[in-house]
């Protein structure tokens, strides 16, 4: 009897020593989840793991959801995910906008001047949209885009018809399209792909953007981050911390190289770069 008494004593303040050290530590301190949605797009990776080591450190459970951008727009005004930091307005993501937004809150703008077009290496002998139907053999007939269901697609559909291009445009995926575009550039070989600033493939390529003389691409736009509607009313903290998340484009273009390294995990890029400047993510918790 003596024996179990003891037994049931070391057991209980084993019990106590793990609960005090799981509160102690890391996890889930606040008790507070929210699920994160992205595309394979090179700064919405960036951004959202950015927000998930950050939100981590206050405490959050954050879990993230992968997919294309209309399952994602879907998935957010229905509840099944709480954010999706990479809506492009007011042109690109327009259509999602009109089909969800009475469903959907915008908590921010994460970044400014963001640009969609058609793009190509800078030793392409080409430099507006109206060109390419002359020397369509030259890219073997073929635009290489992302996923299908993305803004930029349709938008570029809208070019193909607009310029009589008389080409076909693949869909893949961004990390699909940048290896291709990586291997044409090793190879000095004629490739036009969907591209976007920011991206890393900026700084790690030449490139340039293929002039629009009919403006079908657009101006400059933003990337808004939308969260289901009461989203900012059931979390303040995180809604505050998605309104004031904003990056300029030397920022961005650091983080997303931080991530583009090879040699480290996305998770592990976004918190170096995190950890690097504390100070502008704490301000935003502000």
């Amino acid at each position: 009897m003596k024996r179990f008494l003891i037994v049931v004593a070391l057991s209980v303040i084993l019990g106590l020593l793990m609960l005090a050290a799981g509160c102690s530590g890391g996890g889930n301190k606040n008790g507070k989840k929210i699920s994160i949605a992205y595309a394979n797009w090179a700064e919405g990776i960036a951004m959202t793991h950015l927000a998930k080591v950050a939100l981590e450190e206050k405490g959050y459970e954050v879990s993230l959801k992968n997919a294309d951008v209309a399952p994602i727009f879907a998935s957010v005004a229905t509840g099944k995910a709480d954010v999706f930091m990479d809506a492009w307005m007011p042109v690109t993501h327009a259509d999602y906008m009109n089909q969800y937004g009475d469903k959907l809150e915008v908590l921010g703008e994460a970044f400014s001047n963001a640009r969609i077009g058609l793009v190509v290496p800078s030793y392409v002998t080409v430099d507006s949209l109206d060109e390419l139907k002359d020397v369509k053999e030259k890219f073997d007939g073929n635009i290489v885009g992302i996923d299908a269901g993305a803004g930029i697609m349709s938008a570029t559909e809208k070019v193909i018809d607009a310029y009589q291009l008389d080409m076909k445009l693949q869909s893949s995926s961004g990390p699909a399209m940048t290896a291709l575009l990586k291997k044409s550039v090793e190879d000095k070989t004629w490739i036009v792909v969907t591209g976007w600033t920011p991206h890393w493939m900026f700084s790690r390529f030449d490139l340039k953007f293929l002039k629009d003389p009919k403006g079908i691409f657009g101006d400059a736009e933003r990337i808004d981050i939308v969260a289901t509607k009461g989203f900012a009313e059931k979390d303040p903290l995180a809604a505050g911390f998605f309104r004031k998340f904003k990056l300029t484009n030397e920022q961005m273009s650091d983080l997303m190289g931080y991530l583009a390294n090879d040699t480290v995990s996305e998770a592990e890029g976004a918190k170096m770069w995190k950890d690097k400047n504390q100070e502008l993510v704490e301000g935003w918790f502000e």
